[in-house]
């Protein structure tokens, strides 16, 4: 028999809250951060190192299962939900900064174009 491990509520609500503002694939957020760079060329050999923060801070988050979090996973989750949010309070009436805001939303893993 299998025993479920038991999380802290408070875990399990930053884990739900961190999916719904983070709600790209992992493999779509490593692409995105490998485009924001000067293309794949610019990054070094490992697959992730090199790819700018906190996208890969996040991805790696993005790459974990809830049981395998650390205390350092809650406060980057924590980090990525409040810059979420604030960004999405801050949204632009149009023009060339709303490609500026929605690229800084990217950079954390939100796609202002994917329905909830």
């Amino acid at each position: 028999m299998v025993r479920e491990q038991r999380l802290d509520p408070e875990v399990e609500v930053v884990w739900e809250d961190f999916h719904a503002e983070v709600n790209v694939t992992s493999e779509q957020l490593r692409s995105w951060l490998l485009t924001r760079g000067s293309g794949q060329e610019a990054f070094g050999p490992g697959p992730d190192l090199d790819l700018p923060e906190p996208g890969r801070q996040i991805l790696a988050v993005l790459r974990k299962r809830k049981v395998d979090l650390t205390p350092d996973d809650i406060e980057v989750m924590q980090e990525a939900i409040r810059r979420i949010r604030s960004l999405m309070d801050e949204k632009p009436k149009g023009g060339n900064s709303n490609d500026e805001w929605r690229h800084s939303l990217l950079d954390l893993g939100h796609d202002v174009l994917v329905e909830r």
